[in-house]
């Protein structure tokens, strides 16, 4: 029997993730990152452990997908490695990451890896899958004036892990205490683009402009595995986002017509 052809055009959007109309009340989210030479095996170039890198592959997705408003259901991981050990040490970095984002006992996590040939150099895929509420999704919400501020430092590589045990990269639980702000208009993790890249996406998305206020090497620095997250809020709340997180935060910008 031949499948019955069937498509669902994604909802436009500037940003890293592709959205789907499910029904007239309802969206489907999905956001995805990869790694190659990034892990303990001889080819690699960063040699880090299986268990950091899953980890900090997974929270890209998970950040991407729960920045615009969507409940994660399902996580998947394409791994290039053998199951054991590589394999078993990069999926507990995933759950531990799906820990952090409180989603340990709803989300699904599957996957598969390279059971036939021996592998010299580590690849990973994560996909995340999310639903939401098509009225509470959060795409298009900034206004003239509003602010842009960068929480956490730009960091990539070997800058990564430093950073990390300096309180100075966003986190899961950053983004999460973001997203139950009502003065936050949009949040947006901010990957190998850079900050300037991200900040357009949240301009080009509510057909405004951007007054950036960062040097241009920085502005275009990778932020690596979501290093950097970019908040969107009204000149007023600024005070309050201040007390709320505790890593480096700086206004980067705003935004204009």
């Amino acid at each position: 029997m031949t499948p019955t052809p069937f498509s669902i055009p994604p909802i436009e959007t500037a940003r890293d993730v592709s959205v789907f109309e499910v029904n007239a009340n309802s969206v489907m989210v999905v956001g995805c990152d990869s790694a190659g030479g990034i892990g303990s095996k001889p080819l690699d170039k960063v040699k880090v452990s299986g268990y950091t890198l899953g980890r900090f592959t997974a929270r890209v997705p998970l950040m991407e997908v729960l920045a615009v408003g969507a409940f994660p259901v399902c996580l998947t991981n394409t791994l290039g490695v053998e199951p054991d050990p590589t394999g078993l040490e990069i999926v507990e970095g995933i759950k531990s990451e799906v820990k952090v984002a409180q989603l340990n006992h709803s989300l699904v996590v599957t996957g598969s890896t390279e059971k036939t040939v021996a592998v010299e150099q580590t690849g990973i895929g994560v996909t995340v899958v999310g639903f939401a509420p098509k009225n509470e999704l959060k795409i298009g919400l900034c206004k003239p004036d509003d602010l842009i501020v960068a929480v956490g430092c730009p960091s990539v590589k070997d800058e990564v892990l430093p950073a990390e045990e300096r309180g100075e990269i966003a986190d899961l639980p950053d983004l999460l205490k973001l997203m139950r702000c009502g003065f936050v208009h949009e949040v947006i993790p901010v990957g190998s683009q850079g900050i300037m890249y991200e900040a357009n996406v949240l301009a080009k998305d509510s057909d405004l402009h951007v007054n950036l206020e960062l040097a241009e090497v920085e502005a275009k620095k990778s932020a690596g595995p979501a290093t950097v997250v970019l908040v969107v809020i009204s000149k007023n709340a600024l005070s309050v986002l201040s007390g709320l997180i505790h890593k480096p935060i700086r206004v980067i910008g705003s935004f204009c017509l």
